[in-house]
């Protein structure tokens, strides 16, 4: 057996607040959308990964989502502008990447990150 695919499932009240976060400011597209349950992603190949923590390193928090850019000056600047406050960062880490912590609409703390 193989993992095929791993869905983080966000609760939420509003699913066009995710739209807006996850769409149009981290770019990913609307898979599906049945009013109820709105999917983001992306057609790219993506490693299946699952990480158990601690910590957040460097003393953070724990993410309840980590996302992985290609261009975190661009991430910063359209998370910035849409009015959402940065909690952590951004930071270069010693383990190579450099990162910022913002919540989404429904409060989750994200890690968006840049490998170096």
């Amino acid at each position: 057996m193989k993992v095929r695919r791993i869905v983080s499932n966000i609760a939420a009240t509003d699913t066009a607040a995710g739209r807006a976060f996850y769409g149009e400011l981290l770019g990913l597209d609307t898979l599906m959308d049945h009013g109820w349950i709105a999917t983001y992603g992306t057609d790219e190949t993506a490693r299946v990964q699952v990480s158990v923590a601690t910590e957040g390193g460097n003393g953070t928090p724990v993410p309840d989502l980590s996302i992985e850019v290609d261009d975190l000056d661009e991430a910063l600047a359209r998370i910035q502008g849409a009015g959402h406050r940065i909690v952590y960062g951004p930071a270069e880490e010693p383990w190579g990447v450099r990162r910022f912590y913002v919540r989404d609409p429904y409060g989750k703390l994200l890690n968006i990150l840049e490998h170096l």
